[in-house]
């Protein structure tokens, strides 16, 4: 898969802008359709996946190192700020925060969801 970078239009749209990169969307238009400009939450991120035709596992799984994440999956970080969605696909990290990097951000818990 092909994932095209999009960084957060705000500090608090990362889970906007992932989702906005899985599907291949605008993100301005993701947060309309979510009518949330602001923080998103796990169960909105699942939903608006599937509503799109993508499937997204229900187990939260935690991870240490990128070698155990599967081929295209939402991260949620626990970064030294806040807690931070982002996105891993193919050996590659689309931070909507940090930009495309090839290993986590710094995040003392992490965890993911692996994404159909």
């Amino acid at each position: 898969m092909e994932i095209e970078y999009i960084h957060e239009p705000t500090d608090l749209q990362c889970g906007q802008a992932v989702l906005a990169m899985v599907l291949g969307m605008d993100v301005g238009k993701v947060a309309q359709e979510l009518d949330n400009f602001r923080e998103t939450n796990l169960k909105e991120m699942k939903a608006y996946l599937r509503s799109h035709g993508r499937e997204v596992s229900d187990e939260r799984i935690p991870v240490t190192d990128k070698s155990e994440l599967p081929p295209l999956c939402m991260l949620s970080l626990e970064t030294p700020r806040c807690w931070h969605w982002s996105l891993y696909c193919d050996g590659t990290f689309y931070d909507p925060e940090h930009g495309v990097m090839e290993d986590f951000p710094k995040a003392n818990r992490k965890y993911y969801w692996e994404i159909f």
